[in-house]
């Protein structure tokens, strides 16, 4: 297995940021009261809270800052989770769904905090999502999810739209309706991840790319030495933040384990304005399908982005990717003739239980991990929850801090498992299932 520091991935969001700062790999020996291992959204905004609680802190990325999935995802803020509120109140109590719903809105807000904070210009458009109901079935779900969350939550910002208002609003006919969240909305995630990193460097905290973590050893006298190629860290504790990129190094086989990463593709076109294109999605929000194999799409600037997830493999395939352009162009024909100029791929980290998750694995690492694809906002302002799990307080973080976060059955054979499962959902949506 090829082991990191790897090559930077090619995308639109790459594409259209100043060029990356120099990589400041670690070298020689040092000090910390913590170590995070992972420098996405997880590991910046885990640094964030612990400097500002007078924690000395240093965060070791394997590659370069961005490489991930904080640098490559589609660039949606959205507070939801994958199990539905109304679902978490009846398997746990009405509480705890108000909760969570009040995490989402917080996660969201903090997005927001975090751009004002650190002066970041990262494209932020707080226009909210719409969820497009690909058959009635679905919309008359949406209807259930919409009243449910009016009425027992209070939640006044989400509505429903019917198949004309959907045509407006996306520019296809595909859709029999919607439920708009006004919540959220979209972002350049590559500038707001660069923002966060050149802020919390200016704030002196240690962040260190290309310094993958290759073993952790806990030392008999306390804390953990983390080794690395070209250095040491001393630590008391590690924090793990490597998500669905937990199979880089061993030194996260401790929590690999207890993710399915799903690969998520997507592409972008070129830009729209002057085109017959220049018109579709003119509300500038995140569009996602209802189809059990979801497709998204936005605009960001004049250019269309298309994404979905699937079993792609383990690497970018022409193939996968000739598939999301025909759903594309079938969509929205409009775009016919208009040149994709960007085509790239990342890793979504998926649980067992479809949320994401903070805990203890001892009394020296801690974790946080598993976004099922909503990970801007949320990993973004985990990093409060997970100090408190640092400093040995109990976070206030729902169900994200207080179910322990499963191993994934057969693990060894979860690939074909992926496939499978993504063959019968996709077979699902074609027969209109």
């Amino acid at each position: 297995m090829t082991r990191p520091p790897l090559p930077d991935i090619a995308s639109l969001w790459r594409d259209t940021v100043q060029p990356a700062p120099l990589s400041q790999p670690l070298t020689g020996t040092c000090q910390a009261d913590v170590a995070i291992v992972g420098g996405g959204y997880t590991g910046l905004s885990t640094a964030r809270a612990l400097a500002a609680r007078g924690v000395d802190v240093v965060v070791l990325e394997a590659n370069r800052l961005g490489w991930g999935a904080s640098g490559r995802n589609g660039g949606v803020v959205s507070g939801k989770f994958r199990l539905g509120f109304a679902e978490m109140a009846r398997r746990w109590d009405i509480g705890t769904a108000r909760r969570m719903h009040d995490i989402g809105i917080e996660a969201i807000e903090n997005v927001g905090a975090l751009l004002e904070e650190f002066g970041i210009d990262a494209d932020y458009r707080p226009s909210g999502s719409l969820r497009c109901a690909h058959r009635p079935e679905a919309l008359e779900a949406l209807r259930a999810e919409c009243g449910w969350l009016r009425d027992t939550l209070g939640d006044d910002a989400v509505s429903i739209l019917d198949a004309g208002q959907m045509a407006e609003e996306t520019g296809s006919r595909d859709f029999c309706g919607g439920m708009l969240n006004r919540h959220g909305g979209v972002i350049h995630p590559l500038k707001f991840h660069r923002g966060l990193a050149q802020g919390l460097r200016e704030r002196g905290i240690r962040i260190h790319d290309e310094s993958p973590v290759t073993g952790i050893e806990r030392r008999a006298e306390g804390g953990v030495h983390l080794h690395l190629p070209a250095g040491r860290v001393q630590a008391r504790q590690v924090v793990l933040a490597t998500n669905a990129y937990s199979s880089l190094t061993l030194a996260s086989a401790s929590v690999e384990r207890r993710v399915v990463p799903f690969r998520s593709a997507m592409v972008a076109t070129q830009p729209l304005t002057g085109t017959a294109g220049e018109a579709l999605l003119a509300h500038g929000r995140s569009y996602t399908e209802t189809r059990r194999m979801m497709r998204w799409f936005r605009k960001s600037g004049d250019r269309l982005l298309y994404g979905g997830r699937g079993a792609f493999g383990k690497s970018d395939s022409p193939t996968a990717f000739a598939a999301l352009e025909r759903a594309m162009l079938k969509q929205f024909p409009q775009l016919e003739g208009i040149k994709v100029t960007h085509r790239w791929s990342g890793l979504v980290a998926m649980t067992m239980d479809s949320l994401p998750h903070l805990g203890r694995l001892d009394d020296r690492m801690v974790y946080a991990m598993g976004y099922n694809g909503t990970g801007v906002a949320l990993a973004s302002y985990i990093g409060e929850h997970v100090a408190d799990q640092v400093l040995g307080r109990t976070p206030d973080a729902g169900l994200l801090g207080q179910l322990p976060l499963p191993t994934v059955p057969l693990y060894p054979i979860r690939e074909i498992g992926v496939r499978l499962v993504a063959g019968w959902y996709q077979f699902l949506d074609a027969v209109g299932k």
